[in-house]
């Protein structure tokens, strides 16, 4: 596996867990499922574009 795919594996990982699921994080609303997903778009067009 290259190291791309690999870090496309954890941001998705990331992104699903920061979903807001727990009491505590409700009030976050989506900022952080945002962010993230933003990160993982980047590091998708990255890797599609072989620069990663």
């Amino acid at each position: 596996m290259s190291v791309g795919t690999i870090l496309l594996i954890v941001l998705v990982l990331i992104l699903v867990g920061a979903l807001p699921a727990w009491p505590h994080s409700r009030s976050w609303g989506y900022a952080p499922t945002g962010v993230l997903g933003t990160v993982l778009v980047i590091v998708l067009i990255l890797v599609l574009l072989g620069r990663v």
